[in-house]
């Protein structure tokens, strides 16, 4: 349960992140509203995680696959430059995510 919960914060936080750039400094009530209930919920399932989960670990993972996306999404959606040792660093920190989640016996209390 501690992993689908942390997929919802990380989901939350990418959304939130998202919409950020949206919000034009905070001057768009929309997209500034999404940004802080996003983030809202990030952190509340990100506590709901840290239940089952050691915090250093939950939050290497939160923040490497939110960074991977949001460099994806930022390139795929918003035409964003991502250059070769660009997406080099995005392999790598999901090969990171990947290791702590699936190898690494550290994840879970």
């Amino acid at each position: 349960m501690h992993w689908l919960l942390l997929g919802l914060a990380i989901l939350a936080e990418v959304v939130a992140t998202s919409a950020l750039k949206l919000t034009d400094g905070f001057t768009r009530a929309g997209p500034s509203l999404a940004v802080i209930a996003g983030y809202a919920l990030a952190f509340y399932f990100l506590a709901l995680a840290l239940r089952g989960m050691t915090v250093g670990v939950a939050y290497a993972i939160w923040a490497g696959l939110g960074m991977a996306l949001i460099a994806l999404i930022g390139w795929a959606v918003l035409g964003e430059r991502l250059d070769g040792p660009g997406m080099a660093g995005i392999g790598l920190i999901i090969g990171g995510v990947l290791l702590l989640s699936l190898v690494s016996r550290s994840a879970t209390l």
